[in-house]
């Protein structure tokens, strides 16, 4: 039997899915937002991250996620996320919030600052233990994502692909993007071999991805 490269990610098992669900449900709070390297918080705990195009779903995706409808803030506007913004997860972990790289409605110089401490924090942060890179599964991986991708293998850093977006795509456009993702991760070293689809909106793939950050020591 063949199996396909990048499986979707299983459903966590009960206990898995319990110590997500609880890791989640104590405190989860803002933190503060960073704009420049040395404004990063101390390296002392695990932390994940989330990065993606601009509108791609980032902030959405933390708040169903946390279960807090604002903790995140979320705009119509792509780029409106201007800052690298960390949440605490209890005492245990942080969630870092990227902002948003390709087309962005803000002067070319901002987006360019932006841009550097996004590769920056990329490139150096010793507590990152894996970046989580959105796309959205309506479009799949584009020439931006791919920039990223790249950035994250020089840096040697675990990345997996999370579609967003799931409940907007027909089951044989889901395929259709499923088949191009797939290709595009093979070229990548540093892809986790496993794809997460996900619905903020309607909840999907929600307990895995609780369950996979709970996992991640």
């Amino acid at each position: 039997m063949n199996t396909l490269p990048f499986p979707l990610s299983p459903a966590p098992e009960p206990l898995a899915e319990e110590t997500g669900r609880l890791l989640f449900a104590g405190p989860v709070e803002f933190l503060k937002g960073v704009v420049a390297m040395e404004g990063l918080p101390p390296d002392d705990r695990p932390e994940v991250c989330f990065a993606g195009r601009s509108n791609v779903g980032k902030s959405s995706l933390i708040n169903a996620l946390t279960g807090r409808k604002a903790l995140a803030r979320t705009s119509n506007t792509p780029g409106r996320t201007q800052e690298i913004n960390f949440f605490t997860v209890g005492e245990s972990r942080y969630l870092v919030d990227l902002p948003g790289y390709g087309f962005a409605e803000a002067p070319l110089p901002v987006v360019e600052k932006w841009q550097r401490l996004l590769r920056a924090y990329l490139a150096g942060r010793a507590s990152l233990r894996r970046a989580f890179v959105l796309v959205d599964m309506r479009h799949g991986i584009k020439k931006v994502d791919e920039e990223i991708m790249g950035l994250l293998n020089k840096s040697a850093v675990t990345f997996q692909v999370i579609l967003t977006k799931a409940d907007k795509v027909s089951t044989a456009d889901q395929e259709k993007t499923l088949a191009q993702v797939r290709t595009a991760l093979a070229k990548h070293p540093a892809a986790y071999p496993e794809i997460l689809v996900t619905s903020s909106e309607k909840g999907d793939g929600i307990a895995t991805l609780r369950a996979l950050i709970a996992s991640i020591a």
